[in-house]
């Protein structure tokens, strides 16, 4: 594995990245703002190259940028109903930052810090250290993320965490794909799979109301292969009320801890194929609805709403206020470990 580390200059500090490239000449190329993914750059059908993550031709405008391209979003990725959380009686006012509910840990969230870093063997490892009460969450809470490349074009993420009081954790990597390339426009004709049969009705501002329903008859069905674009402008209220997809669905048979098989994106145009594994109870697709608003791309040109969707297997939102969800809390003495995986290949090497 090649490893190249190039540093720049923010308002925030010093920024680093590390360029992985593997023995067929695939590479990713990962970033301390937000411990995020810039690139991913892997060959189609044909064996060309090119990358397949969307991001920026300037790396400090992956800073406070609004689509979270890339990063890892946190402390609470997703929302947090009116920015109200309870932990043993005790209530914590979040910020609210997305309509009337708190979103990715707020403004000033995991993916809009620098954070430390360092090559470990065939990839990377970030930290930080996030203090009590930054965006007003208590306990100081250390969190490791690793990245690791291989020659199987497969990215594996692991995320850990540990807390000195109690306090809530979900995290996850908001990457926006589109495999027929980064500035080739939409991606409503790629083919989804989810390995999901349940998804959680919100209401317009995107909170769950913590129940499940099932996906039998609506345009959340994606058990069998679906072009994305097929139902999107549906009048199917989930669907209405983010402008596309922006819904989270819970994973089959989910045991904590156990790595497991959530998804499958085809783009039959390359022939690129990609599959999402993770530990998660649950899956979030954001088809790119609002991408418009994003800086200049890495082409120095401007994405369009849905030029990328985003896979972002994580907790379920507002779960600290949901019981009937799997439990987002962490005390001391306990440790957050999850894993998400993306394995990249073609209709020549899929097997």
């Amino acid at each position: 594995m090649k490893t190249e580390i190039s540093k720049f200059t923010s308002s925030k500090g010093v920024i680093t990245t590390y360029k992985l490239t593997n023995n067929i000449g695939a590479s990713v190329t990962l970033s301390s703002v937000g411990a995020g993914i810039v690139s991913v750059i892997v060959p189609d059908s044909q064996g060309n190259m090119t990358d397949v993550v969307l991001g920026y031709a300037d790396v400090c405008d992956y800073l406070y940028d609004g689509p979270c391209a890339g990063k890892i979003a946190g402390r609470f990725a997703n929302r947090i109903a009116k920015g109200e959380l309870t932990i043993d009686g005790t209530k914590y006012a979040l910020s609210v930052n997305c309509g009337p509910n708190h979103l990715h840990g707020g403004p000033e969230g995991f993916q809009n810090q620098i954070w430390e870093s360092q090559e470990i063997h065939n990839g990377v490892k970030f930290t930080r250290m996030s203090r009590d009460g930054e965006e007003n969450y208590p306990g100081n809470l250390y969190v490791e993320v690793e990245y690791t490349w291989n020659d199987d074009c497969e990215l594996a993420i692991k995320m850990t965490a540990e807390t000195d009081k109690k306090t809530v954790v979900n995290l996850t990597n908001h990457a926006y794909f589109n495999l027929d390339g980064e500035n080739c426009g939409s991606i409503l004709d790629d083919e989804l799979w989810l390995n999901c049969s349940k998804y959680l009705p919100t209401d317009e501002s995107l909170v769950p109301d913590g129940t499940f329903a099932s996906v039998d008859g609506t345009p959340m069905d994606f058990r069998c292969p679906m072009i994305i674009g097929t139902p999107i402008n549906s009048d199917f209220l989930p669907i209405v009320y983010g402008k596309g997809y922006d819904n989270c669905w819970a994973i089959d048979n989910w045991e904590k801890g156990k790595l497991q098989h959530v998804a499958r994106l085809v783009s039959h145009k390359s022939g690129r194929v990609l599959d999402v594994s993770s530990t998660q109870p649950a899956v979030q697709v954001y088809t790119g609805n609002w991408l418009s608003d994003s800086p200049t791309n890495k082409q120095g040109n401007k994405y369009s709403d849905y030029d990328g969707i985003a896979i972002e297997c994580q907790a379920m939102p507002d779960a600290p206020n949901k019981p009937t969800f799997p439990s987002t809390f962490l005390a001391p003495g306990e440790k957050y470990e999850e894993i998400i995986t993306y394995k990249f290949s073609n209709n020549n090497t899929l097997h």
